[in-house]
């Protein structure tokens, strides 16, 4: 994997060493017609199938390139169950544990392709709410100078850090906090992205972005993807990205 180089004065947060993973197929759920096959066995962790995936979501309107090429190169069967592993390149919310999920690569792909398109240039800082099991955060720090993700669950906010080991990635930092509080330890940001619901974006969200910064969260009820972008004088612009099904946002630590 080509990764992102090491900013100065950001040193890397993750142990050195990678406790050995034990790999076992899953059995494959039965597809809908014309569906891809589903990987089994050592082939579902292969680039092969990993760039099929990629393929797929090319084909959907408004992908940045940017956020493929950073898809193309992060294992999803790495942050996953064993047992869930055979459906880590299919379309698919599969769940982690805790009453969370990790989001399907389609929300993924596009939450963090707005964020380019909008800025117009890669971010150098950005905030991730909701590190969950630690994929999206893995695509976030390929495509951005800097990123700092937030959990409140600590079992999820561990689970992360065993699955990043192996991906040494210098410019991620994990942070377990209430993430309704956001991360004022590296505002402002250029950035933020949700992966968790709620009836409006958190004050604390909008102040930690820097002007011109872009929020993508899913917001109000029905659940709609929503950007922002903060204007001069604390104002905003927003507009809708498309429907969407989060796990809620909450907060305090567990």
């Amino acid at each position: 994997m080509s990764l992102p180089p090491r900013r100065a004065g950001f040193p890397a947060r993750l142990p050195a060493q990678e406790p050995q993973r034990v790999e076992r197929p899953g059995t494959a759920p039965r597809g809908s017609p014309g569906a891809p096959p589903v990987p089994t066995g050592s082939g579902m962790d292969s680039p092969a199938v990993r760039c099929g995936m990629v393929e797929r979501l090319r084909a959907l309107p408004g992908m940045h390139p940017q956020v493929l090429e950073a898809m193309s190169r992060v294992p999803r069967h790495l942050f996953l169950d064993p047992g869930l592993a055979a459906q880590a390149y299919l379309d698919n919310a599969l769940p982690i544990g805790h009453g969370q999920t990790i989001s399907k690569p389609s929300v993924v792909a596009r939450a963090a392709s707005v964020v380019l398109q909008a800025l117009g240039e890669r971010p150098r800082k950005l905030l991730e709410i909701g590190t969950g099991c630690g994929y999206q955060a893995a695509v976030l720090a390929c495509v951005s100078d800097e990123v700092y993700s937030v959990e409140r669950i600590r079992a999820l906010h561990e689970l992360a850090r065993r699955n990043l080991r192996s991906l040494r990635l210098p410019n991620l930092r994990l942070l377990l906090a209430d993430g309704m509080a956001g991360a004022p330890v590296g505002a402002p940001y250029d950035a933020l992205i949700s992966a968790a619901a709620g009836e409006q974006a958190p004050a604390a969200w909008l102040e930690q972005l820097r002007p011109g910064g872009v929020l993508v969260a899913p917001l109000g009820e029905p659940q709609r993807l929503t950007a922002m972008r903060k204007l001069n004088a604390g104002r905003f612009e927003s507009w809708v990205v498309e429907q969407a099904r989060f796990v809620p946002l909450k907060s305090g630590i567990l």
